[in-house]
């Protein structure tokens, strides 16, 4: 095996690690959620895979003729490639949410593959080691060609590929190149072997495309579809992974369809009269519920959207409407360093609607982000915020008394029953300059059925109790939801 071969082998099973492994995060969010816990589980599991392969490659790479174990280890790897997707789609339901689930997915779905891919560096090693004389620089030379692959199917799947290509088809193409160096590797090629491994090969690719899973379409960030509500055919529902994100009424942009919408229109009709054109900015996009309820209840409203998501802006517009929404200027990127960029007191209104059920962006629930949408904020704004969680509520309690600890008002909107022992569910957290008109709050609550369900500025912070103010040096948003 001469040198440049040797080394374009090692460099593709090292990229082809790096592209399992990222996109293994994208693929188990649906089901365990995008959070620090699946991306740990992800990581681990790559370490484990890649130590059990060195190991495992380098032993029988003594007792075997090297480059058929290099061979037969790119075969297994490209396979292993192409069964990822299916096994997630078909273990993910099972399995559920949770760390252990976690791990157990991404380990069903990516061990084996991740493993033999590292087997083949440490038995291409071992077939380039004729002597011990330029062993060094042997060992040294493939080792650098590894993680060059290793940097290369990291940076090109996270920058390049998953926006360039859907997540099938930058598995099968890694695959197809696992499976070409599997067959230019070997020495031996016999009729046996190869049909064998074009006929798994063909099966599996049949199982990564026809497996079904939960999404239309895989954005940059998610698995996201658009569906029809059985209860009214004008209602359509975008789901990112397993959230039921928003619903938008396409005979109505007045009517706000899930009970966190409604509480937000209640705390913006609270504090600013009737009909008066804001100046909104929204921190998540999703389905342009607000901007189009804002747009249709308050017309000439100015809604700046901050979404991270350019998929989700894309499906938005193709099948929710979202392009004929008067006065919406949307930003592509990450929320906080788009906020930042925002001019003070440009604001009325700052709509908090990022927050997930299983996961949260920790830098968007910090006492530095509060600052900053206090910054953005005119002093007779208000900051309305959803948030995702469960008894014992530890992370409602947290952002409730980070945003108390930075605004002299809050208010929380949520059910009693919400908030009763094993309750949970959605809560909207008000945050102002200005004292908040609570008995409208109540008012407006009760009038839509929800009576009971406003804790005024004393009540949300005695709820609050002693829960840690979040911050950039301490956020643990994962283990709070857990």
């Amino acid at each position: 095996m001469n040198a440049l071969f040797a080394r374009i082998v090692v460099l593709v099973s090292g990229a082809a690690i790096l592209v399992v492994e990222t996109l293994a995060t994208r693929l188990v969010a649906p089901y365990v959620g995008l959070t620090l816990e699946s991306t740990s589980a992800v990581i681990g599991v790559a370490l484990a895979g890649i130590a059990a392969g060195a190991s495992l490659g380098g032993r029988w790479a003594d007792v075997l003729p090297p480059r058929r174990v290099a061979a037969g280890a790119l075969a297994v790897g490209g396979l292993g490639v192409l069964a990822v997707r299916p096994l997630v789609r078909v273990l993910g339901p099972a399995l559920g949410p949770g760390p252990l689930a976690a791990v157990l997915l991404v380990a069903a779905s990516t061990l084996v593959s991740v493993t033999a891919l590292a087997m083949v560096t440490p038995a291409v090693t071992r077939a380039r080691l004729a002597q011990v004389d330029g062993a060094g620089a042997v060992i040294g030379g493939l080792s650098a060609a590894g993680t060059v692959g290793s940097l290369a199917g990291v940076f090109l799947t996270g920058f390049v590929l998953v926006a360039l290509l859907p997540v099938a088809v930058i598995l099968l193409v890694t695959a197809a190149a696992c499976l070409l160096a599997a067959a230019l590797t070997a020495v031996e090629r016999t009729r046996a072997a190869v049909t064998a491994t074009a006929v798994t090969a063909a099966v599996l690719a049949a199982a990564l495309v026809a497996v079904p899973g939960r999404c239309d379409v895989d954005t940059v960030y998610y698995c996201a579809s658009v569906q029809t509500d059985p209860a009214d055919p004008d209602v359509r529902v975008l789901v990112l992974d397993d959230l039921r994100h928003s619903a938008v009424d396409l005979a109505d942009p007045a009517h706000l369809e899930f009970a966190y919408t409604q509480r937000f229109a209640d705390a913006i009709d609270a504090a600013f009269a009737p009909g008066v054109p804001l100046d909104a900015v929204h921190v998540g996009g999703g389905g342009f519920t607000m901007p189009r309820w804002l747009a249709a209840t308050r017309p000439g409203s100015a809604s700046t959207v901050l979404e991270v998501d350019a998929g989700v802006v894309e499906l938005g517009r193709r099948e929710l409407g979202v392009a004929e929404i008067p006065g919406v200027d949307t930003r592509i990127g990450d929320a906080r360093s788009l906020l930042a960029a925002l001019p003070s007191a440009s604001a009325d209104v700052v709509v908090g609607d990022a927050f997930g059920a299983r996961s949260t962006p920790w830098h968007l629930a910090t006492a530095e982000f509060a600052a900053d949408v206090h910054r953005v904020l005119r002093h007779d704004g208000i900051y309305v915020l959803n948030v995702i969680d469960h008894d014992p509520w530890g992370l409602l309690a947290a952002e409730v008394a980070t945003l108390a600890a930075r605004f002299p008002h809050v208010a929380l909107l949520a059910r009693p029953e919400q908030l009763a022992p094993g309750g949970g569910g959605n809560a909207v957290v008000v945050a102002s300059d200005l004292p908040i008109d609570a008995a409208a709050l109540a008012a407006g609550a009760a009038a839509r059925g929800e009576p009971g369900s406003v804790l005024g500025d004393e009540e949300a912070r005695r709820f609050a109790r002693d829960a840690p103010v979040l911050t950039d040096d301490r956020a643990p948003v994962d283990q709070l939801m857990s």
